[in-house]
């Protein structure tokens, strides 16, 4: 009788999650052209996001955070721990470019969209390692982007030097930019920037663990289900200090959905594409888990 009873719960859960989703999962159809507000509103959309991009509306979104490729151009080798055990590095088909040409293509495309789309007195947040951040950087003032802020992300825990033939790279850079220079009436929350500092205004380095213990998404074998998942602190930090409540958080390249998942715990709207099922459907179990519904 009991396992009948868990049978039936387990069967619960799953049409109610199996609803939520169809709810809240938007998958994107080449015969599409546009979409409203509405219809993508604290939503996840699986598709291309430079295809997605081009069919929502204009200046749409008050804040953008974008976590793109790194473009580590790692060799395709094993990095191994002195103990011989291997490192699981970002080898994920999604970081591959064809070369520097390429990824700066892709860079410009994307933020050329995202430019759109911003409202007038929107911010953008872009964050990156030494590999690409100086090349994005470039290419946002190329097209007319204003960056108001370097922020630097040092890591409490980083990943140890196993080669011990350079520094530790312990810090990524968020670039944070206003859509052009005559741009002055953007959202910054100064007192909220305060209290990450002890109470001092114009320090732009936080301090924050990488993510892992129960917050680090993981598959049924324990394995990462995404290779840079980001703090869900960081997350907080960006969207407090430059969004107010009822604000749209737009994420591109949402990977496992932290930018939606916290914006949603702080009273802010979304709209998240991503590309890789996988990823969609760890974001959908994450939210169930927190929120018990999507919406």
């Amino acid at each position: 009788m009991t396992n009948k009873i868990a049978k039936l719960n387990s069967n619960i859960q799953e049409k109610v999650m199996k609803k939520n989703q169809e709810s809240f999962v938007l998958a994107d159809k080449e015969q599409k052209t546009t979409y409203s507000l509405n219809e993508v509103l604290n939503k996840v959309i699986i598709g291309d996001c430079l295809k997605v991009m081009k069919k929502l509306p204009a200046e749409s979104f008050d804040c953008v955070f974008v976590d793109p490729p790194y473009f580590l151009q790692l060799p395709p080798k094993k990095l191994l721990r002195w103990t011989g055990s291997v490192v699981n590095g970002v080898n994920d088909q999604w970081d591959v470019f064809k070369d520097f040409d390429d990824y700066d293509n892709f860079t410009k495309n994307y933020l050329t969209e995202i430019k759109r789309l911003m409202k007038p007195n929107a911010t953008i947040w872009v964050i990156g390692t030494y590999h690409n951040i100086h090349r994005i950087g470039k290419i946002m003032l190329d097209l007319g982007f204003w960056i108001l802020n370097d922020v630097v992300w040092f890591k409490t825990n980083p990943m140890p030097n196993f080669l011990g033939v350079r520094f530790t790279n312990a810090t990524e850079t968020l670039l944070w930019a206003v859509k052009d220079k005559k741009v002055k009436k953007y959202t910054f929350n100064k007192e909220i920037a305060r209290s990450f500092n002890g109470g001092k205004l114009g320090i732009n380095v936080w301090q924050i663990p990488l993510c892992t213990g129960q917050e680090r998404l993981r598959d049924e074998k324990g394995k990462k289900i995404h290779s840079t998942q980001k703090p869900e602190e960081l997350l907080r930090r960006v969207i407090l200090t430059s969004t107010k409540e009822g604000d749209i958080v737009f994420d591109p390249m949402a990977g496992t959905g932290t930018t939606g998942f916290i914006a949603k715990q702080l009273n802010r709207n979304f709209v998240m594409i991503e590309i890789n099922k996988d990823y969609v459907d760890a974001i959908v179990r994450r939210f169930n888990l927190k929120f018990n519904s999507l919406f």
